[in-house]
């Protein structure tokens, strides 16, 4: 055991809640389009609402891109957006 102690952590950065928030969209996107591709509804309805709940899945994983693009550069460059 150490006589050390641990160094206390700090609060969470700026760049850490947009990664945070970059997962959280990236997760809606995964599961609309799983939604999208389980929807029994057929016929031209069930397609133009399949077609609403991709086009919000592309959004949402448009919004992670560049949320994950901002906390790059909140930190210099130092991490890569994860894709």
């Amino acid at each position: 055991m150490s006589d050390c102690p641990r160094p206390i952590p700090g609060p969470p950065g700026p760049a850490d809640g947009l990664r945070g928030h970059c997962a959280a969209l990236r997760s809606h996107a995964r599961r609309l389009r799983e939604g999208a591709a389980a929807l029994e509804w057929r016929g031209p309805q069930g397609d133009a609402f399949r077609a609403e709940i991709t086009a919000l899945a592309d959004r949402c994983a448009t919004a992670a891109d560049g949320f994950a693009l901002a906390a790059a550069q909140l930190d210099g460059g130092r991490r890569r957006p994860r894709g």
